[in-house]
């Protein structure tokens, strides 16, 4: 049985995974802060699916909360055949306005943990000789937009490197970047939204369907709803001076 194990799980991007894997009959190891709607989460899957599904309760941040979850990621005697790095936050102020503080914990969500969790989790896969890893990253990677779209930047490169040095051991790797997506993100960082048209927001199970299509077909980068495909390419083939100006717009975040 396949096991899926998924970070910030309870609600928008994470919780759409989760729905989708237990559809497929896929056992889950859920992982999220909040003990009691990890717990609800956990009881609807299992109660609609039927299938197993593991909680644990832990911060991120939290040396021991990541140390539980590396452990776990590491237990060969329950193997975890994918795993989803998706949890994180924005903060409301671009740099240099919010304390640095909230920054380098930020930083360290983005980036710092999906390496460490990453660490823990590959060896066992390519053991076994395949896996998946899922990046959740951001179409604010592709531009120069503050230090949310610098980590999620650096989370995609990750990604790309990690999916070639990771494919002769039949493991496979997607980043996948998202734009606006209805999810807790926006209200979380404190993001006002209101002026955005309909036409620009993404449903998470969508981002989520595309996302493992991607995986699938083998494709580094997995960018959901054509508008934001076509963004994408207009970025990434642009010079850099043209990105730069239409990072004042700022870039769409997940």
């Amino acid at each position: 049985m396949t096991r899926v194990l998924i970070t910030g799980a309870t609600s928008g991007i994470g919780a759409a995974f989760a729905r989708r894997f237990a559809a497929v009959r896929f056992d889950l190891v859920l992982v999220a802060r909040d003990e009691e709607r990890l717990a609800g989460t956990a009881r609807s899957l299992r109660d609609r699916h039927r299938v197993r599904v593991e909680t644990l309760a832990a911060d991120l941040l939290d040396p021991a909360g990541r140390s539980a979850v590396e452990e776990r990621l590491s237990d060969p005697s329950a193997p975890v055949d994918v795993l989803v790095n998706n949890a994180g936050f924005g903060l409301p102020a671009p740099f240099p306005h919010s304390p640095v503080e909230d920054e380098e914990r930020m930083l360290d969500l983005l980036t710092r943990v999906p390496l460490r969790l990453t660490h823990a989790a590959v060896p066992g896969m390519t053991a076994r000789r395949r896996g998946a890893v899922i990046n959740i990253a951001s179409v604010a990677g592709l531009l120069p937009t503050g230090t949310y779209g610098a980590a999620k930047a650096w989370l995609i490169a990750f990604s790309e490197s990690l999916r070639v040095d990771l494919a002769p051991h039949g493991v496979k790797v997607v980043a996948v970047c998202p734009g606006f997506t209805r999810t807790e993100f926006q209200r979380r960082a404190g993001m006002d939204v209101s002026g955005l048209p309909e036409w620009a927001w993404l449903e998470p199970d969508r981002v989520v369907a595309d996302a493992l299509k991607d995986l699938a077909r083998g494709r580094p980068v997995s960018i959901a709803g054509r508008r934001y495909r076509a963004y994408a390419f207009a970025v990434r083939h642009l010079p850099r001076t043209v990105a730069a100006r239409m990072a004042l717009s700022r870039a769409p975040r997940d």
